[in-house]
Protein backbone atom coordinates (compact mmCIF):
# COMPACT_ATOMS: atom_id res chain seq x y z
CA UNK A 1 0.00 0.00 0.00
CA UNK A 2 1.23 3.68 0.01
CA UNK A 3 1.60 5.88 2.91
CA UNK A 4 1.52 9.33 2.74
CA UNK A 5 3.94 11.86 3.89
CA UNK A 6 5.28 15.45 4.20
CA UNK A 7 8.33 17.02 3.31
CA UNK A 8 9.84 20.38 3.90
CA UNK A 9 11.57 20.52 0.40
CA UNK A 10 12.13 18.20 -2.25
CA UNK A 11 15.49 19.01 -4.12
CA UNK A 12 16.77 17.28 -7.57
CA UNK A 13 20.80 16.49 -6.97
CA UNK A 14 21.79 19.95 -7.92
CA UNK A 15 19.38 21.41 -5.59
CA UNK A 16 18.08 23.83 -8.25
CA UNK A 17 15.19 24.61 -8.21
CA UNK A 18 13.34 23.47 -5.22
CA UNK A 19 9.63 22.78 -5.58
CA UNK A 20 6.73 24.01 -2.89
CA UNK A 21 7.04 22.76 0.90
CA UNK A 22 3.61 21.79 1.00
CA UNK A 23 3.83 19.06 -1.47
CA UNK A 24 2.23 15.83 -1.05
CA UNK A 25 4.43 13.15 -1.14
CA UNK A 26 3.79 9.24 -2.10
CA UNK A 27 6.08 6.51 -0.73
CA UNK A 28 5.24 2.91 -2.06
CA UNK A 29 5.72 0.24 0.76
CA UNK A 30 3.72 -2.48 -1.46
CA UNK A 31 3.42 -3.25 -5.20
CA UNK A 32 1.03 -1.25 -7.42
CA UNK A 33 -2.44 -2.08 -6.95
CA UNK A 34 -4.12 -3.19 -9.53
CA UNK A 35 -7.10 -0.59 -11.85
CA UNK A 36 -6.17 2.02 -9.59
CA UNK A 37 -6.19 5.20 -10.77
CA UNK A 38 -3.83 7.71 -10.21
CA UNK A 39 -4.15 11.30 -8.42
CA UNK A 40 -4.95 14.16 -11.22
CA UNK A 41 -1.29 16.13 -11.71
CA UNK A 42 1.15 13.32 -10.74
CA UNK A 43 5.12 12.37 -11.40
CA UNK A 44 7.07 9.35 -10.34
CA UNK A 45 10.22 9.81 -9.08
CA UNK A 46 13.64 7.32 -7.94
CA UNK A 47 16.39 8.62 -6.32
CA UNK A 48 16.14 12.64 -7.31
CA UNK A 49 19.51 12.34 -9.28
CA UNK A 50 18.75 14.78 -12.08
CA UNK A 51 20.51 17.87 -11.64
CA UNK A 52 17.17 20.20 -12.86
CA UNK A 53 13.73 20.30 -12.54
CA UNK A 54 13.09 17.31 -14.72
CA UNK A 55 12.05 15.16 -11.28
CA UNK A 56 10.28 17.82 -9.77
CA UNK A 57 6.45 18.95 -9.80
CA UNK A 58 5.24 22.06 -8.59
CA UNK A 59 1.75 21.68 -7.91
CA UNK A 60 0.57 17.81 -7.62
CA UNK A 61 1.98 14.21 -6.38
CA UNK A 62 5.11 13.18 -6.59
CA UNK A 63 4.94 9.36 -6.25
CA UNK A 64 8.40 7.35 -4.56
CA UNK A 65 9.20 4.56 -6.21
CA UNK A 66 12.19 3.63 -3.48
CA UNK A 67 9.70 1.09 -2.04
CA UNK A 68 9.79 -0.75 -5.20
CA UNK A 69 13.21 -2.43 -5.34
CA UNK A 70 12.54 -6.20 -5.44
CA UNK A 71 14.27 -8.78 -8.49
CA UNK A 72 11.33 -10.45 -9.75
CA UNK A 73 13.48 -12.81 -12.02
CA UNK A 74 16.64 -13.98 -13.01
CA UNK A 75 17.76 -15.97 -16.34
CA UNK A 76 21.63 -17.09 -15.02
CA UNK A 77 22.37 -18.20 -18.70
CA UNK A 78 21.46 -15.46 -20.62
CA UNK A 79 21.58 -12.61 -18.48
CA UNK A 80 18.08 -11.03 -18.45
CA UNK A 81 16.88 -9.37 -15.42
CA UNK A 82 13.19 -8.34 -14.34
CA UNK A 83 13.26 -6.11 -11.75
CA UNK A 84 10.70 -3.38 -10.15
CA UNK A 85 11.53 0.31 -11.25
CA UNK A 86 12.62 1.45 -8.02
CA UNK A 87 15.53 -0.67 -7.93
CA UNK A 88 18.99 0.99 -7.89
CA UNK A 89 22.01 0.31 -10.66
CA UNK A 90 23.88 -0.05 -6.86
CA UNK A 91 21.49 -2.96 -6.21
CA UNK A 92 21.84 -4.50 -9.86
CA UNK A 93 25.53 -4.86 -9.26
CA UNK A 94 25.64 -5.98 -5.91
CA UNK A 95 23.30 -8.77 -7.42
CA UNK A 96 25.24 -8.86 -10.48
CA UNK A 97 28.58 -8.88 -10.33
CA UNK A 98 29.60 -12.08 -8.05
CA UNK A 99 27.59 -13.61 -10.42
CA UNK A 100 29.46 -12.48 -13.54
CA UNK A 101 27.55 -9.93 -14.91
CA UNK A 102 27.27 -6.39 -15.25
CA UNK A 103 25.25 -2.89 -16.19
CA UNK A 104 25.06 -2.97 -20.21
CA UNK A 105 25.22 0.73 -19.56
CA UNK A 106 26.27 2.89 -16.28
CA UNK A 107 26.29 6.45 -15.82
CA UNK A 108 28.72 8.26 -12.90
CA UNK A 109 26.81 7.28 -10.18
CA UNK A 110 25.08 3.86 -9.21
CA UNK A 111 23.03 5.35 -7.20
CA UNK A 112 20.06 5.84 -9.77
CA UNK A 113 16.84 4.22 -10.25
CA UNK A 114 15.73 1.83 -13.09
CA UNK A 115 12.66 3.90 -13.49
CA UNK A 116 15.33 6.84 -14.01
CA UNK A 117 17.48 5.44 -15.89
CA UNK A 118 15.06 4.77 -18.37
CA UNK A 119 13.01 7.94 -18.05
CA UNK A 120 16.09 9.74 -18.91
CA UNK A 121 17.61 7.15 -21.48
CA UNK A 122 20.69 7.46 -19.53
CA UNK A 123 24.28 6.85 -21.63
CA UNK A 124 28.02 6.53 -20.17
CA UNK A 125 31.59 6.22 -21.19
CA UNK A 126 30.74 3.08 -23.45
CA UNK A 127 27.95 4.80 -25.58
CA UNK A 128 30.03 4.75 -28.51
CA UNK A 129 29.93 0.58 -28.47
CA UNK A 130 26.64 0.19 -26.91
CA UNK A 131 24.41 3.21 -27.16
CA UNK A 132 22.72 4.38 -24.49
CA UNK A 133 20.57 2.35 -21.59
CA UNK A 134 17.10 1.99 -23.69
CA UNK A 135 19.09 -0.03 -26.11
CA UNK A 136 19.27 -2.78 -23.43
CA UNK A 137 15.37 -2.85 -22.00
CA UNK A 138 13.87 -5.27 -23.82
CA UNK A 139 10.50 -4.91 -22.37
CA UNK A 140 8.80 -3.08 -19.23
CA UNK A 141 5.26 -2.57 -17.81
CA UNK A 142 3.64 1.17 -17.82
CA UNK A 143 0.98 1.79 -15.68
CA UNK A 144 -1.14 5.17 -16.98
CA UNK A 145 -3.30 7.40 -15.30
CA UNK A 146 -6.81 5.51 -15.52
CA UNK A 147 -4.67 2.07 -14.21
CA UNK A 148 -4.79 0.36 -17.64
CA UNK A 149 -1.44 -2.05 -17.53
CA UNK A 150 0.62 -2.00 -20.60
CA UNK A 151 3.51 -3.95 -21.79
CA UNK A 152 5.72 -2.53 -24.09
CA UNK A 153 8.26 -3.69 -26.40
CA UNK A 154 9.78 -3.05 -29.87
CA UNK A 155 7.04 -5.58 -30.63
CA UNK A 156 4.22 -4.58 -28.36
CA UNK A 157 3.00 -1.08 -28.24
CA UNK A 158 6.08 0.09 -29.98
CA UNK A 159 5.20 3.88 -29.89
CA UNK A 160 4.70 3.61 -26.18
CA UNK A 161 7.27 2.02 -25.95
CA UNK A 162 9.61 4.30 -27.71
CA UNK A 163 7.85 7.36 -26.26
CA UNK A 164 8.92 6.32 -22.83
CA UNK A 165 12.59 5.49 -23.01
CA UNK A 166 13.90 9.04 -22.68
CA UNK A 167 10.36 10.46 -22.18
CA UNK A 168 10.75 12.24 -18.97
CA UNK A 169 8.47 10.24 -16.94
CA UNK A 170 5.47 11.61 -18.74
CA UNK A 171 3.90 8.70 -20.34
CA UNK A 172 2.93 6.85 -17.08
CA UNK A 173 4.77 5.07 -14.19
CA UNK A 174 6.85 2.09 -14.96
CA UNK A 175 6.37 -0.54 -12.37
CA UNK A 176 8.88 -3.31 -13.74
CA UNK A 177 11.30 -3.58 -16.17
CA UNK A 178 13.88 -6.40 -17.99
CA UNK A 179 17.51 -5.59 -18.34
CA UNK A 180 20.03 -7.62 -20.51
CA UNK A 181 23.27 -7.84 -18.61
CA UNK A 182 26.49 -8.65 -20.15
CA UNK A 183 29.18 -10.97 -18.61
CA UNK A 184 32.30 -10.30 -16.86
CA UNK A 185 35.40 -12.27 -15.48
CA UNK A 186 36.55 -10.13 -13.37
CA UNK A 187 35.69 -6.54 -11.18
CA UNK A 188 38.67 -5.18 -12.40
CA UNK A 189 39.15 -2.63 -14.90
CA UNK A 190 42.44 -2.77 -17.33
CA UNK A 191 42.76 1.15 -17.79
CA UNK A 192 45.16 3.38 -19.56
CA UNK A 193 45.44 7.41 -18.84
CA UNK A 194 46.68 9.49 -21.23
CA UNK A 195 46.98 13.37 -20.40
CA UNK A 196 46.48 15.72 -23.40
CA UNK A 197 46.68 19.26 -24.09
CA UNK A 198 43.99 20.95 -26.21
CA UNK A 199 41.05 19.39 -28.16
CA UNK A 200 42.88 18.43 -31.00
CA UNK A 201 44.97 15.88 -29.26
CA UNK A 202 42.10 15.14 -27.38
CA UNK A 203 39.89 14.39 -30.67
CA UNK A 204 43.70 12.60 -31.66
CA UNK A 205 43.45 10.27 -28.91
CA UNK A 206 40.22 8.89 -28.96
CA UNK A 207 40.37 8.30 -32.37
CA UNK A 208 43.20 5.82 -31.98
CA UNK A 209 41.45 4.60 -28.92
CA UNK A 210 38.03 3.74 -29.95
CA UNK A 211 38.83 -0.12 -29.35
CA UNK A 212 38.63 0.48 -25.67
CA UNK A 213 35.25 -0.25 -24.52
CA UNK A 214 35.09 2.45 -22.07
CA UNK A 215 36.61 6.07 -22.79
CA UNK A 216 35.99 9.64 -21.12
CA UNK A 217 38.08 12.67 -20.28
CA UNK A 218 38.36 15.19 -17.51
CA UNK A 219 38.92 18.41 -18.72
CA UNK A 220 40.21 21.86 -17.45
CA UNK A 221 37.60 24.57 -18.28
CA UNK A 222 39.35 27.15 -15.97
CA UNK A 223 42.82 27.17 -17.10
CA UNK A 224 43.60 29.54 -20.18
CA UNK A 225 46.63 30.47 -22.43
CA UNK A 226 48.99 27.28 -23.17
CA UNK A 227 47.06 25.38 -20.47
CA UNK A 228 43.17 25.88 -22.13
CA UNK A 229 41.42 22.24 -22.87
CA UNK A 230 43.98 20.09 -21.01
CA UNK A 231 42.90 17.45 -19.52
CA UNK A 232 43.32 13.73 -19.00
CA UNK A 233 41.86 11.38 -20.77
CA UNK A 234 40.82 7.76 -19.58
CA UNK A 235 40.15 4.15 -21.17
CA UNK A 236 39.24 1.00 -20.00
CA UNK A 237 37.92 -2.36 -20.34
CA UNK A 238 37.04 -5.12 -18.19
CA UNK A 239 39.86 -7.35 -17.49
CA UNK A 240 39.76 -11.27 -18.50
CA UNK A 241 41.69 -12.61 -15.67
CA UNK A 242 38.95 -14.46 -13.32
CA UNK A 243 39.20 -13.47 -9.58
CA UNK A 244 37.47 -14.42 -6.52
CA UNK A 245 34.60 -11.94 -7.14
CA UNK A 246 33.76 -9.57 -3.56
CA UNK A 247 30.85 -7.56 -2.84
CA UNK A 248 31.62 -3.65 -2.97
CA UNK A 249 32.03 -0.96 0.32
CA UNK A 250 29.58 1.51 1.53
CA UNK A 251 30.74 5.23 1.46
CA UNK A 252 32.97 5.68 4.45
CA UNK A 253 33.28 9.63 3.51
CA UNK A 254 30.26 12.26 3.56
CA UNK A 255 29.75 16.27 2.82
CA UNK A 256 28.09 17.11 6.81
CA UNK A 257 26.83 20.42 5.81
CA UNK A 258 26.32 22.58 3.06
CA UNK A 259 29.55 24.61 2.10
CA UNK A 260 29.44 28.78 2.52
CA UNK A 261 29.52 30.62 -0.92
CA UNK A 262 32.52 31.71 -1.36
CA UNK A 263 34.46 28.45 -0.51
CA UNK A 264 34.38 27.37 -4.64
CA UNK A 265 35.41 30.49 -6.46
CA UNK A 266 37.87 30.92 -9.58
CA UNK A 267 41.16 30.25 -7.28
CA UNK A 268 40.29 27.13 -5.08
CA UNK A 269 39.23 25.51 -8.90
CA UNK A 270 41.82 26.78 -10.50
CA UNK A 271 44.13 25.27 -7.44
CA UNK A 272 41.76 22.12 -8.09
CA UNK A 273 42.25 21.71 -11.40
CA UNK A 274 46.13 22.25 -11.19
CA UNK A 275 46.41 19.28 -8.62
CA UNK A 276 44.29 17.17 -10.36
CA UNK A 277 46.31 17.78 -13.57
CA UNK A 278 49.63 16.69 -11.69
CA UNK A 279 48.29 13.94 -9.45
CA UNK A 280 49.13 12.23 -12.82
CA UNK A 281 53.27 12.48 -12.86
CA UNK A 282 54.11 10.50 -16.37
CA UNK A 283 52.06 11.28 -19.40
CA UNK A 284 50.74 7.60 -20.22
CA UNK A 285 49.46 5.21 -17.49
CA UNK A 286 48.11 1.99 -17.40
CA UNK A 287 47.21 -0.61 -15.10
CA UNK A 288 44.16 -2.39 -13.05
CA UNK A 289 41.28 -0.88 -10.79
CA UNK A 290 38.18 -2.04 -9.45
CA UNK A 291 35.34 -1.46 -11.35
CA UNK A 292 33.99 1.27 -8.64
CA UNK A 293 36.25 4.10 -9.06
CA UNK A 294 36.29 3.92 -12.44
CA UNK A 295 33.06 4.23 -12.83
CA UNK A 296 31.60 6.47 -9.66
CA UNK A 297 34.76 8.23 -8.13
CA UNK A 298 31.77 10.64 -6.34
CA UNK A 299 29.78 7.89 -4.72
CA UNK A 300 32.56 7.26 -2.79
CA UNK A 301 32.08 10.82 -1.09
CA UNK A 302 27.91 10.61 -0.07
CA UNK A 303 25.82 13.86 -0.25
CA UNK A 304 29.24 15.38 -2.39
CA UNK A 305 26.52 18.40 -3.88
CA UNK A 306 26.33 20.08 -0.57
CA UNK A 307 30.16 21.25 -1.57
CA UNK A 308 28.05 23.85 -3.75
CA UNK A 309 26.12 25.41 -0.77
CA UNK A 310 22.87 26.42 -0.20
CA UNK A 311 22.26 27.84 -3.31
CA UNK A 312 23.23 24.49 -5.23
CA UNK A 313 24.72 24.16 -8.72
CA UNK A 314 23.60 23.81 -12.16
CA UNK A 315 24.74 21.34 -14.62
CA UNK A 316 25.74 22.08 -18.60
CA UNK A 317 25.67 18.78 -20.79
CA UNK A 318 25.56 19.81 -24.42
CA UNK A 319 26.33 17.35 -27.56
CA UNK A 320 28.05 18.99 -30.69
CA UNK A 321 27.39 17.11 -33.86
CA UNK A 322 30.79 16.12 -35.71
CA UNK A 323 30.00 18.90 -38.18
CA UNK A 324 30.53 22.07 -35.56
CA UNK A 325 32.07 19.11 -33.00
CA UNK A 326 36.03 20.65 -32.69
CA UNK A 327 34.74 24.20 -33.21
CA UNK A 328 32.04 24.11 -31.41
CA UNK A 329 33.17 22.41 -28.39
CA UNK A 330 35.94 25.45 -28.13
CA UNK A 331 33.86 28.55 -28.58
CA UNK A 332 31.75 26.77 -25.43
CA UNK A 333 34.97 26.48 -23.35
CA UNK A 334 36.19 29.79 -24.32
CA UNK A 335 32.72 30.97 -23.29
CA UNK A 336 32.92 29.27 -19.76
CA UNK A 337 36.72 29.92 -19.07
CA UNK A 338 35.70 33.85 -19.74
CA UNK A 339 32.97 33.84 -17.71
CA UNK A 340 34.92 33.90 -14.53
CA UNK A 341 32.98 31.01 -13.43
CA UNK A 342 34.52 28.01 -12.76
CA UNK A 343 34.34 23.82 -12.62
CA UNK A 344 36.17 20.94 -11.07
CA UNK A 345 33.57 18.62 -12.45
CA UNK A 346 33.97 18.58 -16.37
CA UNK A 347 33.89 15.71 -18.40
CA UNK A 348 34.63 15.50 -22.51
CA UNK A 349 33.17 12.11 -24.37
CA UNK A 350 32.93 11.15 -28.01
CA UNK A 351 29.79 9.75 -28.36
CA UNK A 352 28.77 6.96 -31.35
CA UNK A 353 26.54 6.39 -33.96
CA UNK A 354 24.04 3.59 -32.86
CA UNK A 355 20.78 5.23 -32.74
CA UNK A 356 18.35 5.20 -29.80
CA UNK A 357 15.64 3.49 -29.42
CA UNK A 358 13.83 6.24 -27.85
CA UNK A 359 11.96 8.98 -28.98
CA UNK A 360 13.15 11.91 -26.88
CA UNK A 361 16.65 10.64 -26.03
CA UNK A 362 19.70 13.21 -25.76
CA UNK A 363 22.54 11.15 -27.65
CA UNK A 364 23.41 11.80 -31.23
CA UNK A 365 26.76 11.39 -32.50
CA UNK A 366 29.56 14.13 -31.69
CA UNK A 367 31.01 15.38 -29.17
CA UNK A 368 29.80 15.46 -25.33
CA UNK A 369 31.00 18.44 -22.63
CA UNK A 370 29.22 18.08 -19.06
CA UNK A 371 30.00 20.24 -16.15
CA UNK A 372 29.05 21.53 -12.91
CA UNK A 373 29.02 25.27 -11.80
CA UNK A 374 27.77 26.37 -8.32
CA UNK A 375 24.89 29.09 -8.87
CA UNK A 376 26.25 32.97 -8.81
CA UNK A 377 22.62 34.20 -9.79
CA UNK A 378 23.88 37.33 -11.72
CA UNK A 379 27.05 35.54 -13.67
CA UNK A 380 25.60 31.40 -13.87
CA UNK A 381 21.79 32.48 -15.23
CA UNK A 382 23.10 34.38 -18.12
CA UNK A 383 25.66 32.19 -19.07
CA UNK A 384 23.72 28.74 -19.21
CA UNK A 385 21.13 31.13 -21.78
CA UNK A 386 24.72 31.69 -24.01
CA UNK A 387 25.71 28.04 -23.78
CA UNK A 388 22.02 26.73 -24.37
CA UNK A 389 22.38 29.39 -27.89
CA UNK A 390 25.38 28.65 -29.16
CA UNK A 391 24.47 24.79 -28.75
CA UNK A 392 21.47 25.62 -30.70
CA UNK A 393 23.23 27.29 -33.56
CA UNK A 394 26.09 24.59 -33.52
CA UNK A 395 22.77 22.55 -34.30
CA UNK A 396 23.59 20.08 -31.14
CA UNK A 397 21.32 19.54 -27.70
CA UNK A 398 20.99 19.97 -24.53
CA UNK A 399 20.20 17.31 -21.83
CA UNK A 400 16.90 17.58 -20.29
CA UNK A 401 17.77 15.23 -17.22
CA UNK A 402 20.83 17.83 -16.58
CA UNK A 403 18.90 21.08 -17.27
CA UNK A 404 17.48 23.84 -15.18
CA UNK A 405 17.85 27.01 -17.40
CA UNK A 406 16.60 25.50 -21.11
CA UNK A 407 14.13 27.95 -22.39
CA UNK A 408 11.01 26.69 -24.19
CA UNK A 409 12.04 27.68 -27.66
CA UNK A 410 15.78 25.96 -26.95
CA UNK A 411 14.03 22.67 -25.85
CA UNK A 412 11.67 23.01 -28.80
CA UNK A 413 14.38 23.28 -31.12
CA UNK A 414 16.63 20.25 -29.77
CA UNK A 415 13.99 18.06 -29.56
CA UNK A 416 11.48 18.99 -33.07
CA UNK A 417 9.65 15.80 -32.46
CA UNK A 418 7.99 16.78 -29.03
CA UNK A 419 4.60 17.28 -30.52
CA UNK A 420 4.59 13.86 -31.65
CA UNK A 421 5.82 12.58 -28.29
CA UNK A 422 2.84 14.60 -26.53
CA UNK A 423 0.43 12.82 -27.78
CA UNK A 424 2.13 9.80 -26.14
CA UNK A 425 2.30 11.77 -22.94
CA UNK A 426 -0.13 10.57 -20.64
CA UNK A 427 -2.11 13.50 -19.25
CA UNK A 428 -2.05 13.24 -15.82
CA UNK A 429 1.64 13.40 -15.77
CA UNK A 430 3.27 16.30 -15.93
CA UNK A 431 6.89 17.69 -14.44
CA UNK A 432 8.51 21.35 -13.49
CA UNK A 433 10.52 20.85 -16.54
CA UNK A 434 7.95 20.02 -18.97
CA UNK A 435 5.67 23.07 -17.68
CA UNK A 436 8.49 25.47 -17.86
CA UNK A 437 9.72 24.40 -21.83
CA UNK A 438 6.57 24.18 -23.11
CA UNK A 439 4.42 26.71 -21.19
CA UNK A 440 5.03 29.35 -24.53
CA UNK A 441 4.58 26.91 -27.07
Amino acid sequence: MAAKSKQPVFESWGRYPRIDPHLETLFWMDDFPRGTRLPPEVLAVGMGRSYGDVCLLERGTMLSTRGMDRFIQFDSATGLLRCESGTTLAQILEFAVPRGWFLPVSPGTKYVSVGGAIANDIHGKNHHVAGSFGNHVPRFELVRSDGTRILCSAEENPELYAATIGGMGLTGLITWAEIQLRTIASRKIRYESIKFNGIDEFLSISSSNNHAEYTVAWIDCVSRGRNFARGIYMAGDHSESVEIRKTSREPRLTVPIDFPSWALNRTSMRLFNELYYRKQLRRHVTGLIDYEPFFYPLDSVLHWNRIYGKRGFLQFQCVVPWKYGREGIIAILQNIADSGLASFLAVLKVMGERPSVGMMSFPQPGITLALDIAIVPEVTFPLFERLGEMTRELGGRLYPAKDACMTGPQFRSFYPQWREFAEYRDPAFSSAFWERVTADA
